[in-house]
């Protein structure tokens, strides 16, 4: 364990009370807009897709990015425990292509098979919808109930490098206040990883 990283890992999201979401994202309590894109198995998606859905975990990630690799395998538990109460897992890839050739459509087809994602793993073609979200990072997750209403933004945890180290599960928490009819607390916390990669203008 990289004791330094853990560190400067846990200030950064441990300023929850004061972290606010870019303007052009969406804000707790603010529905989200739905989409309809392509996932690996060459079907589309929506959240419309899931209509006996109890919420929605949106998670944007990739293939590349060392933070969403570390996670890769801590979304696939989530999908197995949450799917069974109802909580549809769905990851999105923002990153253009051309500027990140490991995060092509055909390489995502690769690696979600090669990760058994039980879940759709779908690009963002054109990027037009995590900047409706206000995604920045990878991952960076949405937690939304059945009706799309935002609950949480920010990181699945505190601690990137070790699954075993973890301390809050702030996705988690947050899932279990929704299940009490609560607002989870925080309900932002700042999300820690790569950034989107487009073209530049």
């Amino acid at each position: 364990m990289n004791v330094l990283f853990q560190i400067l890992f846990t200030i950064s999201i441990l300023t929850n009370g004061d972290i606010k979401v870019p303007n052009s994202g969406f804000q707790p309590g603010d529905k989200a807009s739905d989409f309809d894109l392509k996932s690996v198995d060459g079907k589309n998606y929506s959240l419309a897709s899931f209509k006996d859905a109890k919420g929605f975990i949106v998670v944007f990630t990739c293939n590349s990015c060392p933070f969403a690799v570390m996670y890769e395998d801590r979304i696939v538990e989530l999908s197995k425990k949450y799917g069974k109460k109802g909580y549809q897992v769905i990851a999105i890839n923002p990153n253009d292509p051309e500027v990140k050739p490991d995060d092509s459509y055909e390489k995502m087809k690769v690696r979600a098979k090669d990760k058994g994602f039980d879940f759709p793993y779908l690009f963002d073609d054109g990027q037009k919808v995590y900047p409706a979200y206000g995604a920045t990072k990878t991952p960076h997750v949405f937690l939304l109930d059945k009706n799309h209403i935002v609950k949480y933004i920010g990181a699945i945890d505190d601690n990137a490098e070790d699954a075993s180290q973890v301390e809050e599960k702030y996705l988690e928490n947050a899932i279990a206040a929704l299940d009490k009819g609560k607002e989870p607390v925080p309900a932002v916390t700042k999300a820690i990883g790569c950034s989107i990669k487009v073209k530049s203008k």
